[in-house]
């Protein structure tokens, strides 16, 4: 019986003894599972070749172009690179950090965090993730030759300006003298009809006969914004026209470097016209610089004074429909001109006649019909000519698939 019962447990094993083997058994293959289950390990790029950086060209310097031939993984079939990674460092030897990054299938990238006249060092890994390193891991598995140095420096002259920019600024320019010396030989320039100026001189009669004010707003803008400048020079016009009538002018201005303008061009239009005697200084005033108190002063002035005729020429902002409907309110015509987008819609409801845009600007050669103010307006129309003509032919050629003429006015 004895015997039987050890060769039982021979074969059998011990209860306990045998939980612990099956148990050992079962962690054996958890573990051989699990490996199994894990993603295997990204297997590294090859390097990248070729390293060059040089100073960007063109530029006020701070800025070193970096670029690189790609790695062989970086190809249709592999694409084993997710992106380039660009260290910087101002030492071969480092340390390193990093610069920025491209995507796979780039080749070039633009550091525009150095310094002028410091040399910098650059170095550039190609990585299979998205997880970045860090500096100094990147750092130690980058070959320790492959890098290239460069020093960024501002340039005095923009050489891509001469070959995309200059002929046009030629043609123009020459297109603009041409015109000037045409009209200065007397040869009459077409320009296209506008109707609130051609209205200008019916609207200043009208306050004539009636003996009541002409008032002149310049808008609310200083003498450094280009429409108050428009309509300053579109002022001195209309003071002739009220000299020559008679009439009286009113000017009423919110700056006071404007008032100083305005009144010497009021009073060199009276001048031309030979009658220094009819100017008044008081006929140019300043009242404030407050946007809504301005525009409170005025309506007081119109609704007192009942003007006949008011002209709006000018940089207008919220001020714009307040004024404008009292104008209309108390039955003068009005004719304004603006080139704030946000303001027309007001003035064109509300008064007879609105000069939109460069209408502003084009006006002071409109009126005065000079040489050199209307051969300048003929030059630019050339050039937007030119320009729609370019843009016309660039959109069909890009369309049809013949040739990008983009990169040619890219500067």
């Amino acid at each position: 019986m004895v015997f039987l019962a050890v060769l039982m447990l021979s074969v059998t094993g011990h209860p306990a003894l045998a939980q612990e083997q099956q148990a050992a058994r079962l962690t054996d293959t958890a573990q051989v599972d699990t490996t199994a289950l894990l993603e295997p390990e990204l297997v590294a790029p090859a390097t990248v070749g070729g390293i060059s950086a040089e100073d960007t060209p063109d530029d006020a310097g701070k800025s070193i172009t970096v670029s690189w031939e790609l790695s062989v993984d970086d190809t249709t079939g592999k694409e084993n690179v997710a992106q380039y990674i660009v260290l910087r460092g101002t030492s071969s030897d480092g340390p390193f950090d990093t610069a920025g990054t491209a995507t796979a299938g780039t080749n070039t990238l633009t550091d525009g965090q150095v310094e002028n006249g410091i040399d910098y060092f650059y170095k550039v890994i190609a990585v299979s993730s998205t997880l970045l390193p860090s500096g100094e891991e990147l750092s130690a598995s980058l070959p320790q030759d492959l890098y290239d140095a460069a020093r960024a420096s501002g340039q005095w002259y923009h050489e891509a300006r001469t070959t995309r920019i200059l002929p046009w600024v030629l043609v123009i320019g020459l297109s603009i003298l041409w015109f000037i010396k045409a009209a200065k030989k007397g040869r009459e320039l077409y320009v296209r009809p506008i109707a609130g100026l051609a209205e200008v001189e019916h609207a200043i009669g009208r306050a004539t006969e009636m003996g009541r004010k002409i008032v002149y707003v310049p808008g609310i803008q200083d003498m450094d914004n280009v429409q108050t400048l428009a309509g300053v020079t579109i002022l001195g016009r209309i003071a002739k026209l009220a000299a020559e009538y008679d009439a009286q002018l009113d000017v009423p201005v919110s700056r006071s470097l404007v008032m100083v303008t305005a009144r010497e061009v009021v009073k060199e239009a009276y001048l031309s016209v030979g009658r220094p005697d009819a100017f008044n200084e008081d006929m140019v005033h300043y009242i404030t610089d407050d946007q809504f108190g301005y525009a409170a002063a005025l309506d007081g002035l119109f609704v007192r004074e009942k003007p006949a005729t008011i002209f709006y020429m000018g940089a207008f902002y919220a001020e714009s429909l307040i004024l404008a409907e009292t104008g209309n309110t108390i039955g003068a015509i009005q004719i304004a001109g603006t080139a704030m987008p946000a303001q027309l819609p007001f003035f064109v409801a509300a008064c007879d006649y609105t000069l939109i845009g460069e209408e502003l600007f084009a006006a002071s050669a409109y009126l005065s019909k000079e040489a050199k103010l209307l051969g300048s307006l003929k030059g630019q129309d050339v050039a937007k000519v030119l320009i729609l003509i370019a843009a016309i032919i660039g959109v069909l050629m890009a369309t049809l698939g013949f040739v990008n003429i983009s990169g040619w006015f890219r500067v």
